[in-house]
């Protein structure tokens, strides 16, 4: 493959996190001279937030590979955008038509996210009204979260968490990305946030080659060569696939 033919490999974060969950996904992708981007998600709720990456996929030049992790992988499925070729599910949600995050992930064994999460109220700027949003519990976020990182690393985690509005779990999903272009998935088999059964049931649903990684639920810090390593088999794969289409 010559590098002009290199997708553009957009990384999306999930909630409770920003882009620099991904930064040592980034360095080793860079190495292998693609270009990335991870924007800053506001985490507002999937209708908002998948429309903010929509506009910011349309506006990148050639093809472009979508990575989410967990709530990230709920707005790369709503993505509407010609450009896209691929899809990569890690340790993530891939949601279907009217489907809401909130009605699924009560059917996770594995998940003990429910146990660890506490609601705060953000306003809206409209009126002086608010909404909830919610936190993990910094005492909690290693066992629910990181439990294969340092205990240093996870306590930076827990006071620089970002909240994730309610909505992340009410608002219906749209038509799947994953029914038209290919997909790959990350399943973390100790994933105690969204639950590996949850995880790997919906990268089955949605036809994803299936990659299994021992790892907590932030396995792109874990374990980012392992992550690495299935975006590149995608990103390799994408153009011949999309070209066949």
């Amino acid at each position: 493959m010559s590098s002009d033919q290199k997708p553009t490999v957009v990384l999306v974060h999930g909630a409770f996190a920003d882009g620099t969950s991904w930064e040592m996904v980034i360095e080793r992708l860079q190495t292998k001279g693609y270009t990335v981007q991870a924007p800053a998600i506001a985490l507002r709720g999937v209708t908002v937030d998948s429309e903010y990456l929509t506009s910011v996929v349309k506006q990148i030049d050639g093809p472009v590979l979508l990575v989410g992790h967990s709530y990230g992988g709920a707005l790369i499925t709503n993505v509407d955008a010609p450009n896209v070729v691929g899809l990569v599910f890690v340790a993530a949600f891939a949601p279907d038509t009217d489907e809401a995050l909130g009605d699924v992930t009560p059917d996770s064994k594995d998940s003990i996210l429910s146990t660890a999460l506490v609601q705060r109220d953000y306003p809206t700027g409209s009126d002086g009204t608010t909404a909830p949003e919610l936190f993990i519990d910094p005492a909690k976020l290693r066992a629910v979260f990181a439990a294969d990182l340092p205990e240093e690393r996870t306590s930076v985690m827990a006071a620089t968490q970002r909240p994730v509005a309610s909505a992340a779990f009410s608002d219906r999903s749209g038509p799947p990305a994953w029914k038209s272009v290919p997909s790959w998935a990350v399943v973390a088999t100790k994933d105690k946030a969204a639950g590996a059964d949850l995880v790997r049931s919906m990268a089955r649903r949605a036809g994803a080659e299936i990659t299994e990684v021992d790892s907590s639920h932030v396995v792109m810090l874990s374990q980012p060569q392992a992550v690495t390593d299935v975006i590149l088999r995608a990103a390799e794969a994408v153009p011949e696939t999309s070209a066949a289409r």
